[in-house]
């Protein structure tokens, strides 16, 4: 256990942030998804959604940096490690998050499937990058990418077969995957806090 400890010892105010940053993406993503088909049965205009999912993400994330004064502080402090890396590192973890939801304007109907491969790809590289260039070990993040990935073929999978004739449920298991990934990763970060002893 010492050895676990040990391998993953981060400031733990820093994990923690991450851990409660990483929840919250997740209650948001559940909630905007449960929210989003309630709307949907009526004539809303599509900017009715981009509003609720806004309202559900300001709301949580006001709720979590206004109970826990340090979040935002010490999710900034360990992004700022970022700024010292290599420019082609940096290149090359932008396209990883960028390339995927860019690609959404091009191919639409695969938008769901994705926003999966950013999450997935955006998390890990900064996991990789974070390892080599700060040496951060943020296996949560690692978490976050590596299930979002293993989700594409079962998304895919599941989508193009049970929920063949109804998109919007391939849509909405695509979230509830992404709010797992968040939710694992969370966990993770905030049980690994409680095993890190303090500096």
């Amino acid at each position: 256990m010492s050895s676990f400890v040990q391998t993953n010892s981060q400031r733990p105010e820093i994990r923690r942030a991450f851990g409660l940053l990483f929840i919250g993406v997740s209650l948001s993503v559940v909630m905007g998804t449960l929210l989003s088909e309630v709307v949907v049965k009526y004539p809303y205009p599509a900017y009715q959604y981009v509003i609720i999912w806004f309202v559900i993400f300001g709301t949580t994330f006001g709720l979590i940096f206004r109970k826990s004064h340090g979040v935002f502080s010490s999710v900034r402090a360990r992004m700022k490690n970022s700024l010292k890396w290599p420019i082609g590192a940096k290149v090359v973890n932008g396209f990883c998050w960028a390339a995927p939801f860019a690609l959404i304007g091009v191919f639409p109907p695969l938008y769901q499937y994705l926003i999966l491969v950013g999450i997935g790809l955006g998390n890990l590289s900064t996991y990789l990058l974070m390892k080599k260039y700060s040496n951060l070990d943020n296996r949560e993040q690692m978490i976050v990418g590596l299930l979002s990935l293993a989700s594409i073929p079962i998304s895919i999978g599941i989508g193009m077969t049970v929920f063949a004739l109804r998109h919007d449920l391939a849509v909405f298991l695509s979230r509830m995957l992404i709010a797992i990934a968040y939710a694992a990763g969370g966990i993770y970060a905030l049980a690994l806090k409680k095993l890190t002893p303090s500096a």
